[in-house]
């Protein structure tokens, strides 16, 4: 049986949330007995500014608290900061390695007590013209393998038409639904007791790119697109770039090491 431990503040939140989210959005809740009982890391594709209260208003009606890993400048935010605190939130600190320590340390107590970590690896809003999981970044997955926790893709569409990217107010009428959909776990027992080496996480991450990218394909009920959208080049880019690129970096630093090692 799911254990949820939640604060007054995140009850009394969600008391006033979900009538409201019922109310305004219909929803298609599917595969939710697959989340785990326990705690762990759930990974979502990114297609407006209210998909947390969309995929927190699914974890949380199952049993689970949910977490989202936030950056840390919202916790800076006047009110704002003060709320996600209350709430449990996690920052996710860039650049501090002592408030990226503390990030982990929190995400793990969080999981030990059955509560649900939720991120968008992709960190930001899709960029993909048509609205496809982009290229993500490695967090998720190094929480993942740092921590052991299942990794669950969560996906879901039609958000985007309550409230559209960067739009001021939400679509009220005619009233809108979306669908979300809890995937298989994210499989990655081949590298858990390995290095966490540049390779292993760029492999991680292109499987949370590949469950993700299925999941939306399955719901929008079309192929999606043959390459993945990269927001540093502002185009489409071939899928395996990532773990090749990262590969070519970690031989370059072995060799560099290499040579230091003999000239020193």
């Amino acid at each position: 049986m799911r254990r949820r431990r939640t604060t007054p503040a995140f009850w009394a939140a969600a008391a006033v949330v979900r009538p409201a989210m019922n109310a305004l959005i219909g929803k298609d809740w599917r595969g939710l007995e697959k989340l785990p009982d326990t705690g762990y890391i759930a990974v979502s594709n990114h297609i407006s500014e209210v998909d947390p209260v969309a995929v927190a208003h699914a974890i949380y009606a199952a049993g689970n608290t949910p977490h989202m890993m936030a950056k840390d400048s919202l916790f800076r935010v006047p009110v704002l900061g003060a709320a996600l605190r209350r709430l449990q939130q996690i920052p996710v600190a860039r650049a501090d390695r002592g408030e990226a320590r503390r990030s982990l340390e929190t995400a793990q107590q969080v999981l030990s007590e059955g509560g649900a970590i939720v991120i968008y690896p992709e960190g930001t809003l899709t960029r993909d013209p048509e609205l496809w999981p982009m290229r993500s970044k490695t967090g998720a997955a190094r929480l993942a393998l740092n921590t052991g926790a299942p990794l669950i893709p969560i996906t879901h569409w039609g958000v985007q038409d309550f409230f559209p990217q960067y739009a001021n107010a939400p679509k009220i009428f005619p009233r809108t639904r979306y669908v979300l959909q809890v995937g298989d776990p994210i499989d990655l027992e081949d590298l858990r007791e390995k290095p966490l080496t540049r390779t292993i996480l760029a492999t991680a991450t292109e499987r949370i790119e590949e469950a993700l990218t299925a999941g939306v394909a399955q719901l929008r009920g079309e192929p999606a697109p043959e390459l993945i959208w990269d927001r540093a080049l502002n185009q489409r880019v071939p899928r395996g770039q990532l773990r090749a690129r990262e590969a070519q970096r970690e031989a370059r630093d072995t060799g560099d090491a290499a040579q230091q090692e003999s000239q020193g």
